[in-house]
């Protein structure tokens, strides 16, 4: 299966929090899109790992991507090596995605900016010929996708660009709540994290709003990019 999107995150809610409403238009719009998770983020404070494997399906489901897979890399301590590399440049070559969405560059935590690297390394390094690759007892043919895109997560990252999502924030928050175990519950008798406060909560609409408010719509996304982006002409900018 040829995509048009590969979502990469370091944890299951990474791409729900930082560009499901994206993703959603995208969709929406008949593009084929798939997410790629490096962790299965076991060592978040709230729920376990088991919980967050159905959350994350559930998301899946309710964003209506074609598939959702899960490196099970450590979560924690990702490394940026050759082992790691190889295993997401498997993905991509299976897939060939046009477009990588992925972490943001420097976040608060860790996991973060390594992963944005990684993904970002994995995707230059999928379009190098000599580097051998076998899928399913297939030799893989060397992609590189055209576009790397980081998406914005904890910290407030000055966006390249910013999409209009207006008529698909809910889609985001219906995604993002999936993940039931990690954000506020009043009766929850778990410790309270940074995401799990109804401040956070407020914040996903209210940075949405803001996004949008800078481009003139109602709700935006923010990306940043690892080169120019190119138009064919003043008017293709909105």
């Amino acid at each position: 299966m040829k995509i048009d999107i590969l979502a990469i995150g370091a944890h299951p809610d990474d791409v729900e929090l930082g560009c499901s409403a994206t993703l959603a238009k995208e969709i929406s719009n008949g593009k084929k899109v798939g997410i790629l998770d490096l962790t299965r983020g076991e060592l978040g404070t709230r729920g376990t790992a088991e919980i967050r494997d159905e959350e994350a399906a559930n998301a899946a489901e309710i964003l209506g991507v074609k598939f959702r897979h899960n490196l099970e890399f450590s979560d924690g301590f990702l490394v940026n090596n050759a082992a790691s590399q190889l295993e997401i440049i498997k993905i991509i070559r299976k897939y060939q995605p046009e477009i990588v969405l992925c972490n943001a560059i420097d976040d608060r935590h860790i996991d973060h900016g390594k992963a944005s690297k990684l993904a970002s390394d994995a995707c230059f390094l999928s379009g190098l010929q000599k580097i051998e690759t076998i899928q399913d007892g297939n030799h893989q043919k060397a992609w590189r996708p055209k576009h790397v895109y980081h998406y914005i997560q904890w910290k407030n990252i000055e966006p390249d660009f910013v999409v209009d999502v207006t008529g698909f924030l809910e889609k985001k928050l219906e995604t993002v709540f999936a993940y039931k175990s990690q954000f506020h519950q009043k009766e929850a008798d778990e410790p309270e994290t940074p995401i799990s406060s109804t401040n956070f909560r407020d914040s996903i609409t209210y940075r949405a709003q803001d996004l949008g408010r800078l481009i003139g719509t109602e709700y935006g996304e923010g990306f940043t990019t690892e080169r120019y982006p190119a138009v064919n002409s003043i008017f293709d900018l909105i």
